[in-house]
């Protein structure tokens, strides 16, 4: 009886010792999970703000920019459509000298022409170079959406890790309610054992005397453990006379 009682105590400790390093395993897991998961959701996101900032600020400078410059060069056309009106007005005139004066504006037409067309040129090429950042914002705007898409996907896993947490909690749950038949199973074999051990000195006391209605007693040499509250030895009893 010793032995089961040894073995049942031994299961139990083995089982609550178990119960608490899955329980201890199972809160590290989540932590570290948890923790990689906020950890790559917060870096994606500032990374993402990042870029989007630079290239919202870039795309307003070139903006602004570009609008200078359209306004440089519609104030120089309009310049140069007055400048080629007057010259018109000045043709329909008769005189030389009104002729002459009208022409004296224009003494570095062709010089301000060919100016106009480096110009031109140069703000071609300022429109070429803007296709191209052009194409590279459509392209970082693809980006950004795989960028959600993988924010989308960590989502996913976020709500897969709740769902194990669940299940993780439904186990640890039903490993406490084992727990706890196992206890019970435990009080109940540990009763059987004291009404076993009752039994064996009932016995025991009955073979020592051969009367089957002595009272429940233990011989002072007999190897079943007695209790402090049991009956007395036999030597101490005053034998009945016959």
């Amino acid at each position: 009886m010793r032995m089961l009682d040894w073995h049942v105590e031994d299961i139990s400790a083995t089982h609550e010792a178990t119960l608490l390093e899955m329980e201890n395993n199972h809160s590290v897991a989540i932590a570290v999970l948890r923790d990689d998961h906020e950890h790559k959701v917060q870096e994606l996101m500032s990374a993402h703000e990042l870029e989007k900032k630079e290239l919202e600020d870039g795309f307003e400078k070139l903006r602004l920019s570009l609008q200078d410059q359209v306004d440089t060069l519609t104030f120089q056309s309009h310049s140069l459509r007055d400048r080629a009106k007057r010259f018109e007005e000045a043709l329909r005139r008769s005189t030389e000298e009104q002729l002459e004066v009208a022409l004296a504006p224009y003494q570095h037409l062709e010089e301000d022409m060919n100016s106009l067309k480096q110009v031109l040129e140069m703000k071609n090429q300022q429109i070429h170079q803007q296709e191209k950042k052009i194409i590279e914002l459509e392209k970082l705007a693809e980006k950004n959406i795989i960028l959600e898409e993988k924010i989308q996907v960590l989502q996913q896993q976020n709500e897969d890790l709740k769902a194990r947490i669940d299940q993780n909690t439904v186990v640890t749950r039903q490993l406490s309610e084992e727990n706890a038949n196992l206890q019970e199973y435990v009080e109940k074999e540990t009763k059987e054992k004291k009404r076993l051990s009752r039994t064996n000195e009932e016995l025991l006391w009955k073979l020592q005397t051969g009367d089957p209605t002595s009272p429940i007693k233990l011989s002072p040499t007999s190897p079943i453990y007695r209790s402090s509250s049991g009956p007395p030895s036999p030597a101490k009893m005053s034998t009945a006379p016959r």
